[in-house]
């Protein structure tokens, strides 16, 4: 093969990997802006949680204060039982006592409702602080492992800049200048290959007697419609089988 279009295919290699790293990098601020994110749902979660339980125990509350106003009239209407005269005004105080009870019993029973509730606000309150614990591990496990990628792929593009400085200065000029405008001019992507008669990246037809030229690897060639410099790839040869017979 042709030393710089070996040189330009390895170059190639190396800039999209290094555009791969740079990207994963950029990604960087969202990822952990989407961590965050989760953080604050689960954390959101059991603040509304918490909210509802103790809206259960303040409207208990006031439920029972509203019980303690009817006992005490209930206790009121008794005694003024004990005290009168006429039957009508027995009868006055029996239906007042009758209507006291009946509330106390309405309200009481709206007591029992907001226990039971709050039973269930209870456990829904555990299971939010678990859900949050269970969050927090996770995400933390995911910054661990997003700090080595990170590293990894600083590391990574450091390797790839001495790697690329070093193939840079092997490179004829002119043909390093031939790769540099195609890249700049093609999203980073200066070489191709070809393969049955095509281009694969602008998938245009090679006439034949370029891809002929191509197939020997031995030129720079760049293709009539991107302007990319081609390279083939052989087929592998098949193995070859011996057979013996006796």
């Amino acid at each position: 093969m042709h030393s710089d279009l070996e040189r330009a295919i390895a170059l190639q290699k190396l800039d999209t990997t290094a555009h791969d790293a740079q990207r994963r990098l950029a990604e960087e601020p969202e990822r952990t802006r989407a961590l965050d994110a989760r953080i604050e749902a689960a954390k959101q979660q059991l603040t509304d949680a918490k909210a509802r339980l103790a809206a259960n125990q303040t409207a208990r509350r006031e439920i029972e204060k509203d019980v303690a106003v009817h006992q005490g009239r209930l206790s009121k209407f008794r005694e003024q039982a004990m005290a009168v005269k006429t039957n009508q005004e027995y009868h006055a105080v029996q239906k007042e006592i009758g209507f006291a009870q009946g509330e106390v019993k309405t309200l009481e029973d709206r007591i029992l409702e907001r226990m039971l509730e709050a039973d269930e606000l209870t456990a829904a309150s555990k299971r939010a602080e678990k859900a949050l614990a269970e969050e927090q591990k996770a995400v933390d496990a995911e910054r661990r492992s997003m700090a080595a990628e990170l590293a990894a792929l600083s590391a990574s593009l450091e390797k790839i800049g001495g790697d690329r400085a070093a193939l840079v200065a092997a490179m004829d000029p002119h043909v390093l200048a031939i790769y540099e405008l195609v890249s700049n001019r093609r999203h980073g992507v200066a070489v191709a290959e070809a393969r049955d008669f095509i281009c694969t990246i602008c998938h245009v037809r090679l006439r034949p007697q370029v891809f002929n030229n191509i197939r020997r690897n031995d030129a720079i060639i760049q293709c009539d419609s991107c302007q990319r410099i081609l390279y083939f790839v052989p087929a592998p040869a098949a193995d070859s089988v011996s057979h013996t017979t006796r």
